[in-house]
This record gives C-alpha cells, sequence and structure tokens, in this order.
C-alpha cells in the first residue's frame, strides 16, 4: 500500500539478552530520526523514504542479535493525523533556541566575540539539528531562522559597526589590467567579507596588491582604492556583498568556484543560503583573529584556506 494510504511508520522492537549495548544504540538511533515514544519499544515515525529505510535497516540489525523488529505501516483509526503530529511539535526545542538568542543578544556588551560567535555557531547547529527532524514544520521554525539571521546581525554589526550599507546603483565591468601594482584600503580587524575580497584581488584582479587596514573608513588615502565601507569604490550594492561586487565588476562570474565561496561570503556576512563549509570557515578565521594577529598575519593566514576552499569548489563544478 502507498504511503498516501499509510502515512504513518510504527516500529516495533524486543531485543533478548541481558547486555543493554545494543537497546541503547538502537535507542539514540530512534532519537536521532526524531522518533515518537508510544511506549516502551513502540516508535512513531512519518512515512518518508529515508525514515522507512532507516527503521528497515534496523529489522535486521535486530534480528541478527535474535530479537523481534517490525516495520507497519499503519494510519490513525482511534486518533487522528493531527493527533500524531502533535508528538513531533518541536516548538518547546525552537523555544530554548530563541531563550538562547536572546539571552546572547542582552549581553554583548560584556562578551567578546570569539564568546559571541561561538554561542551563535552553536546555536546554528542546534538550529539545523532540530531542522532535521522537523517533519511539519511551523511558524516556530520560521521564527528561529530569523532570530538566528537577525542575532547574526547584531553580532556583527556590534563587533564591526561600520559596516557598509548597500548602493543601489548599477555595477560598472571594469579591466584588471587598470587595477594592477594599487593600494587596496578596507576596515581594520578584517571579517569574512574583507578578508575574502583582499584574496580575491590578489589572486584574480591584482597580484602585487598592498593593502591598508583603517582605523575608520575616513582614514583612506585618496590614492588608494576603498572596498567594503560606505564611500568605497567597491562596496555592498544591492543584494551583493563586496566580495561579490567584485567578482561582477571584473567579469569573474564566469567562474563557478568564486560564485561558490560568494554564496558563502553573502551567507556569513548578511545571511543567506546556508553552505556546509562556512561554519568550518568561520571557526577558523575567529581563531586566527582570537590569536591576536593583525591583518596582514590574518589574512596570510587566511589565504591559504581560501586557495583550498577555492580548489575543492573548482573539483566539484563541471
Amino acid at each position: 500500500m502507498g504511503s498516501e494510504k499509510n502515512p504513518w511508520l510504527v516500529f516495533l522492537m524486543s531485543q533478548p539478552g541481558k547486555s543493554p549495548t545494543p537497546r541503547i544504540r538502537l535507542w539514540r538511533l530512534l532519537k536521532g530520526l526524531g522518533a515518537a515514544v508510544l511506549r516502551d519499544g513502540v516508535y512513531l515515525l512519518p512515512d518518508r523514504a529515508p525514515l522507512r529505510q532507516a527503521l528497515e535497516d534496523q529489522v535486521q540489525g535486530v534480528q541478527s542479535l535474535g530479537g523481534a523488529a517490525y516495520v507497519l505501516a499503519v494510519e490513525p483509526v482511534t486518533a487522528t493525523d493531527a493527533h500524531f503530529r502533535a508528538f513531533f511539535d518541536r516548538s518547546e526545542e525552537y523555544a530554548e533556541l530563541l531563550t538562547t538568542i536572546a539571552q546572547l543578544r542582552a549581553t554583548l556588551a560584556e562578551t567578546t566575540e570569539v564568546q559571541a560567535r561561538r554561542v551563535l555557531q552553536q546555536v546554528r547547529r542546534d538550529y539545523e539539528a532540530i531542522v532535521a527532524i522537523d517533519y511539519f514544520p511551523g511558524p516556530a521554525q520560521a521564527q528561529s531562522a530569523q532570530a538566528l539571521a537577525d542575532a547574526d546581525t547584531a553580532v556583527t554589526r556590534h563587533f564591526a559597526p561600520d559596516e557598509p550599507h548597500p548602493l543601489q546603483t548599477g555595477i560598472r565591468h571594469l579591466e584588471r589590467t587598470a587595477y594592477r601594482g594599487k593600494v587596496w584600503a578596507t576596515r581594520q580587524r578584517v571579517w569574512v567579507d574583507r578578508v575574502a575580497s583582499a584574496w580575491l584581488i590578489r589572486r584574480f584582479i591584482d597580484p602585487d596588491a598592498r593593502f591598508l587596514w583603517l582605523p575608520t573608513p575616513q582614514d583612506c588615502p585618496p590614492e588608494a582604492i576603498g572596498f567594503d565601507f560606505d564611500g568605497a569604490a567597491f562596496t555592498h550594492t544591492g543584494h551583493r556583498v563586496t566580495f561579490e561586487v567584485l567578482v561582477a565588476s571584473f567579469d569573474l562570474a564566469t567562474d563557478p568556484a568564486l560564485r561558490r565561496l560568494g554564496v558563502l561570503v553573502h551567507a556569513l556576512d548578511v545571511g543567506g543560503v546556508p553552505v556546509p563549509e562556512a561554519a568550518g570557515f568561520e571557526a577558523i578565521l575567529t581563531g586566527v583573529r582570537a590569536s591576536g594577529a593583525d591583518d596582514d598575519q590574518v589574512l596570510a593566514a587566511m589565504l591559504p584556506v581560501l586557495d583550498a576552499l577555492y580548489t575543492a569548489f573548482s573539483q566539484e563544478t563541471p
């Protein structure tokens, strides 16, 4: 029978023996799937192909140990789908995330950037774990996603208050040869967009680029090419962050690996489509900055990281 008529899976299990290890291992797997416990040895999940496969795999495991296990496709008779769905309400778990986010924002003044970003990383991981088993998403998921994005922006604004405001203008297409051997300037204490933009400049636009790290945007000398601050030659424009603006300005968008890097930078700088590598990149950059390195040292440390990401993305794209 198809899953439309039997929208629920029931997993029945009885394991022999006195060793608790197999039972604990199976319980952890079922918990990881987000299964609802109806009673000891009886678990409920929505009928989804990956979940059905995961449960069928466990049947074989239990039987190999001499136990009994069954996967049943059922539809409620004395209950309703709404009653069963209530077992999978993740509102309380999202509420805990929202509490943590609220506490982070309320204590930013007493928190170091490393601490704040560590909390954000953990909240992001917890959010993704809940989403993975939130089979019937509702307003709580959307609210948590928005709160997480807002908190990310708040942390960036707090520790980098000079973040640029997007321009609403077109992007000019420029010749790279006119931008060789230049001095490029951006705000000091570089973060994701600025360090990635500096890498892009060094690797694809101006191999001999020299960089100035400005205490304030007003310190930019007239001969320098500014990037990633209000009034700079290259800064946020429309929906693009500075890295993406540089890619578009110098006709580099035909490179799929640079486009993928742009998605990563965009997600970390202003929020956006999740990128699996983003959390690792952010953690490395946070650690490098926390080591006391100045901006030249930060760039030197992050160049090979970005090189490696670019190579990996290049290999993944046809």
